[in-house]
């Protein structure tokens, strides 16, 4: 296999969040991608240098998106933010997040790299690693660094996100089917 600097797995404590790994959604009006933001502990230091290698990887690999000039990396858009910083959500405390997305649907497996069929396994909220592909853009005038999303293992459950709540913790049991006379 080929050593790709613009690529990397993140760590087993990456949580999910607004995850759209199994249907592609339009996010403003755009073209239908799947996507997810990956939520990285900022104690994370192993995966958060490897994420700082692969977007001066991308930037040098795309030096003709820039001009043929390295830019500046304040003067771009960059991929890794701070979640303490640019969100009020409790989830994104303590981390910082990455948004990436794909046309192609990823892989979806469990911890013994076996397929997830049921779709409910895998939700905003959930732990998991995750392949991603950094690469240069130059877009209208924007320019930067963006995150491609490859494949999703899904590590442990976590608490969901966004609401959502599970059945059993919102109905009983009914004990007969009197209802129905």
């Amino acid at each position: 296999m080929k050593n790709n600097k613009c690529k990397v797995i993140t760590g087993v404590n990456t949580r999910l969040s607004y995850f759209n790994g199994w249907e592609p959604v339009s996010i403003n009006g755009g073209k239908e991608r799947y996507s997810v933001s990956v939520l990285i502990p900022k104690e994370d230091k192993e995966t958060l240098d490897q994420i700082e290698k692969a977007v001066d990887a991308a930037i040098e690999e795309g030096m003709s998106k820039f001009g043929n000039k390295k830019p500046n990396k304040q003067a771009i858009k960059l991929p890794l933010r701070d979640g303490d910083i640019e969100r009020d959500d409790e989830a994104y405390k303590g981390h910082y997040f990455i948004n990436a997305n794909s046309i192609t649907p990823p892989q979806i497996v469990d911890k013994n790299v076996k397929p997830i069929l049921d779709r409910s396994e895998v939700y905003s909220g959930c732990y998991g690693r995750v392949s991603l592909n950094f690469y240069a853009f130059n877009s209208n005038g924007n320019k930067g660094v963006a995150c491609g999303l490859g494949n999703i293992q899904k590590i442990k459950d976590g608490e969901p996100l966004g609401g959502r709540t599970n059945a059993t913790d919102e109905f009983t049991t009914l004990e007969s089917d009197d209802f129905l006379a």
